[in-house]
């Protein structure tokens, strides 16, 4: 794991936090001439056919390996791509943003927690600090540094269907690192947005919105062509190798860099608020990503370094 390649996805890993920040930003326009599933569903079904078009034209279909794991790839379209979406976008008509990321910021928290016991990955000291660290960054940010919306928090029906697109995308991710000891993660991510895309089209058909997809602004669809390829093709493909290769304990720690993300962009292209106290906490949750992935690795490869000029 410690090659060249591991270092590699470190770096990589950043772009996703970057474009699912921007998804944020650019969907909240997006269903405002769209419904929010129908939205959903076809940035999914038209990324599934981008990336399956690729596996297909590289020729990396393994139908074995496929055959082996098709249970959890199945269920990481159901959870990661069609239910954290259907929960996610059916609560925000139900409870505040303020709630919902809070919540959702838990999600390193948890999946480090299940790859520790579940999937035997290591955990240590540091890892903890990390974070802990980039958990309350996350909390500065979101809360603007002011105590007082977290004390004014008052939870209902939209923070039970938070949670349950929390455990959706848990789950994904602990299912990923399961499906891909076998399926490569351009398959796996081709599948799992194919599936899911679908399964949302399925329900998109309940808001009667496709009709009105045409009529989109050109602003529209600038944003929905960013959510397909950057979001959901690129990101989603990195963040499947993130897990393969670094482990999903690592990789889930650069979820908190996503509000800090969708802050930034809030702030350069649309002219968002940005305090001191809010830059505060970006660092925070900079400094816990740096301490959960790159300072082992760079640790490490000191020491390596070091007993090579001792010899």
């Amino acid at each position: 794991m410690k090659n060249e390649s591991s270092i590699a996805i470190y770096f990589w890993l950043l772009l996703v936090p970057l474009f699912w920040g921007g998804a944020f930003v650019a969907a909240e326009h997006v269903i405002t001439e769209i419904p929010p599933v129908t939205a959903a569903a076809f940035r999914f079904g038209c990324a599934g056919i981008i990336l399956l078009t690729i596996v297909l034209l590289q020729k990396k279909i393994d139908i074995q390996a496929i055959k082996k794991q098709w249970l959890p790839i199945l269920f990481m379209a159901v959870t990661g791509i069609f239910g954290y979406n259907l929960f996610f976008f059916i609560a925000l008509d139900m409870t505040s943003s303020i709630n919902g990321s809070l919540i959702v910021a838990t999600t390193p928290v948890l999946i480090t927690l299940g790859a520790v016991f579940f999937l035997g990955e290591k955990g240590n000291k540091r890892l903890g600090i990390g974070l802990a660290l980039s958990l309350l960054g996350v909390i500065v940010v979101i809360s603007k540094g002011s105590i007082q919306p977290l004390l004014q928090l008052e939870f209902n029906t939209g923070d039970l269907l938070f949670l349950c697109a929390l455990i959706c995308w848990v789950t994904h991710g602990l299912l990923g690192k399961i499906a891909m000891r076998d399926v490569s993660p351009i398959v796996t991510t081709a599948l799992t947005t194919m599936l899911g895309g679908l399964f949302l089209g399925l329900i998109s058909l309940f808001e009667n919105g496709w009709h009105l997809l045409p009529a989109m602004s050109n602003q529209a669809w600038f944003e929905m062509l960013f959510m397909i390829v950057c979001s959901s093709v690129v990101g989603f493909f990195l963040w499947n190798n993130g897990i393969k290769q670094i482990g999903a304990s690592k990789a889930s720690i650069y979820m908190n860099l996503v509000p800090i993300c969708t802050a930034l962009i809030a702030v350069f292209l649309y002219g968002a608020a940005f305090t001191f106290i809010q830059l505060s906490g970006m660092i925070m949750v900079l400094l816990g990503v740096y301490l959960v992935t790159l300072h082992p690795y760079l640790k490490e490869k000191r020491l390596k370094r070091k007993m090579a000029n001792l010899s």
